[in-house]
C-alpha cells in the first residue's frame, strides 16, 4: 500500500492559494485515476485507489499545516504503511512558480508541514514532489504561502498538472531514483 499526501489547508478560504497547492495536484492525480477524495478518517479527507497493484491512498490533511504529520502519522499506523511508500506533494518557495523538484528524502527546508510530517514519523526519508509556488522578498513568508495565485501563475499551476500526472504513472511503473533521474532532468531544460 502507497499513501499519497498533498499538503494543504483546509476551508473554502485557501483554495488557490500557494500553500494548498499540493491539494490542488493531489485532486488532478486522483482525478486522472477516477479515485474521489471523500472520505473522512483520522482529520483527513481522502480515496483509495484499488486499480494498481499496490492499493493507493489519497490524502488530504485536514489538520492545519504545521499539524499535517499528525494526520499522516495516523494512517501510516492504521494502513501499516511503510515510509519508502510515503509520497508528499507540496509547495516550495525556492522554486520558481512552475517548476517542479523530486526529492528521495532530505530535511524540511523549513516548510513546516513537512517538519510536522518528520516529528511524527521520526523520519527524513519520504519521498517528495516540490512545486514551485515563487516568492515575494518585500513580503513575510507566511503572507506570501497564503496568498492566492496571480492569474498568470494559475495557468502555469494548471500547465503542471499534466506533468505531475506523468510523474506520478511513472512513480508506480519505476523505481523513484529514476523517475527522479527523467523528470528532473526534463524540468532543468
Amino acid at each position: 500500500m502507497r499513501l499519497i499526501v498533498g499538503l494543504g489547508n483546509p476551508g473554502k478560504s485557501y483554495i488557490k492559494t500557494r500553500h494548498n497547492v499540493g491539494f490542488h495536484l493531489l485532486d488532478a492525480i486522483a482525478r486522472d485515476r477516477g479515485v474521489e477524495i471523500n472520505k473522512k478518517k483520522f482529520s483527513g479527507l481522502y480515496g483509495i485507489d484499488k486499480s494498481s497493484k499496490d492499493p493507493l491512498i489519497f490524502l488530504k490533511p485536514q489538520a492545519y499545516m504545521n499539524n499535517s504529520g499528525q494526520v499522516v502519522k495516523k494512517f501510516v499506523d492504521y494502513y501499516d504503511i511503510k515510509t519508502e511508500n510515503i509520497l508528499i506533494i507540496y509547495d516550495d518557495n525556492h522554486l520558481e512558480v512552475g517548476n517542479y523538484k523530486l526529492k528521495a528524502q532530505g530535511s524540511s527546508g523549513g516548510h513546516k508541514g513537512l517538519k510536522s510530517i518528520e516529528q511524527h514519523l521520526q523520519t527524513e526519508e519520504y519521498k517528495r514532489i516540490k512545486i514551485g509556488i515563487g516568492r515575494d522578498m518585500q513580503m513575510l513568508t507566511s503572507d506570501y504561502v497564503l496568498g492566492k495565485f496571480s492569474t498568470a501563475q494559475w495557468a502555469e499551476i494548471k500547465d503542471l498538472e499534466l506533468k505531475i500526472i506523468a510523474i506520478f504513472t511513472d512513480y508506480l511503473k519505476y523505481d523513484f531514483d529514476k523517475v527522479m533521474n527523467l523528470h528532473n532532468q526534463k524540468n532543468t531544460l
